[in-house]
């Protein structure tokens, strides 16, 4: 476990590596959640199995101990942070994919372009805020700005709502809710088939 400072506290780095990787992929954690969710489980293990390595980034505050999310100015100035520095000390050279579950799946659709990031990885993208009126705004911009190829990995009743696909955007739905802890097995093909395609075109 590596610890990175960056502007808005201590980030702490979680490192899975292969031997002769391909490329890595950098995972962040969801709003209110760790690394250890089975998503990010699953995916890092799929991952694995492709010959990516793998870094799974704790943000500042949850590393301070606190559940409520960081606003998203700092939560995107950390996670640069912490990309940078993995840039140039661990990555060498490699092509890099980032993403992450929900929260952390916004994070890297926002800073995908300052990173330059090979194609970006969203386990259960909250698109929309459940239990608000029609006029809550909708996530969807931030999908529609990342311009390498996108995978979204979405649980069929998703309160948040499933994205539509693009031409650079895969949507795959599985089964189960904003939690994707119906059907990991499915959750792993997904991602397994997308990274697969992704290097490939690398």
């Amino acid at each position: 476990m590596l610890e990175v400072e960056t502007p808005h506290g201590t980030a702490h780095v979680h490192l899975r590596h292969v031997d002769d990787p391909k490329a890595w992929l950098v995972l962040g954690h969801g709003a209110g959640g760790g690394v250890g969710s089975g998503d990010l489980v699953a995916a890092t293990e799929a991952a694995l199995e492709e010959s990516l390595s793998v870094a799974l980034v704790e943000q500042p505050y949850r590393v301070s101990g606190r559940r409520s999310p960081a606003p998203a100015h700092q939560l995107d100035a950390a996670w640069i942070a912490v990309v940078g520095y993995l840039a140039a000390n661990t990555l060498a050279g490699l092509p890099l994919v980032t993403g992450g579950r929900s929260s952390g799946a916004r994070v890297a659709c926002r800073t995908a372009e300052a990173i330059d990031a090979l194609g970006v990885l969203c386990l259960a993208f909250p698109l929309r805020p459940p239990r608000r009126t029609g006029d809550a705004p909708s996530r969807l911009p931030e999908l529609d700005a990342v311009r390498v190829p996108t995978l979204v990995v979405q649980g069929g009743r998703d309160p948040f709502g499933i994205p539509p696909a693009s031409s650079l955007r895969t949507v795959v739905e599985v089964a189960g809710d904003h939690s994707l802890r119906a059907d990991l097995a499915a959750v792993s093909a997904a991602v397994s088939t997308w990274l697969r395609e992704v290097i490939r075109l690398s």
